[in-house]
């Protein structure tokens, strides 16, 4: 096993724990989702014999090649990267869980293609809660009406939301905006959606995201190194 991923997944577990501790969590109540894009199958394996278990992939295509070269390990694979029209096949045939729905047409298009034999395909709204320019997510005004729609797809499972906001100038203002992803999450959970899962937060920003209430961080840089 290579020791440096290994290391480096035991000081981004202990950074995690320590957030959570800050932020008065139980332990255990964030997961890690490895991100491994541009990273080989065997970067992977590594992560996998340090006892990492979730992934997440930006690239389709890169990611399926990667997959079939793994399926021997018991991995779950997140896409967390934007999905093109053409692409929601790959993604509803290959992928565990989906981040980054952020309309109803692929939304639908990922039920329709999802494999009959297959679980429902796990999926989150990626919502621009900032408004960035060049960020991809629904508006905040429209969540509801496509949360709504997308938990009511046959072969999706609504688990909750995506968040990438902006570099903010102060953890305080990233505590802010982080907050606000909280305050959408906890008014669809009083509309009556089950959601679980809040996937916020990066290395930057891990802090900030755990003490606003992320359940998933995403995390590439600080396990597997400079791409």
């Amino acid at each position: 096993m290579n020791s440096l991923i290994a290391g480096n997944i035991s000081q981004v577990r202990a950074h995690i724990d320590a957030a959570c501790q800050a932020a008065e969590r139980p332990q255990g109540s964030v997961r890690l989702l490895a991100v491994s894009k541009t990273f080989g199958p065997e970067a992977v394996r590594q992560a996998h014999a340090a006892g990492q278990i979730a992934f997440g992939e930006n690239y389709i295509q890169e990611a399926v090649d990667k997959i079939a070269a793994l399926r021997d390990l018991p991995l779950e694979w997140h896409c967390i990267g934007p999905i093109q029209s053409n692409k929601t096949r790959l993604v509803a045939e290959h992928f565990d869980w989906v981040h980054s729905v952020d309309r109803l047409k692929i939304a639908q298009r990922l039920s329709e293609q999802r494999p009959a034999e297959r679980p429902p395909l796990q999926v989150c709204i990626q919502v621009n809660v900032d408004g960035g320019a060049t960020k991809s997510g629904v508006p905040p005004q429209d969540l509801p009406a496509l949360a709504q729609a997308v938990a009511a797809l046959p072969r999706l499972q609504l688990r909750g939301l995506m968040t990438i906001p902006e570099p903010a100038d102060s953890p305080e203002q990233m505590r802010a905006v982080h907050r606000q992803a909280k305050d959408l999450f906890d008014q669809l959970c009083r509309q009556g959606l089950p959601l679980d899962t809040l996937s916020m937060g990066m290395s930057a920003d891990l802090d900030a995201a755990i003490a606003e209430g992320s359940t998933m961080v995403r995390v590439g840089t600080a396990i597997f190194g400079r791409r």
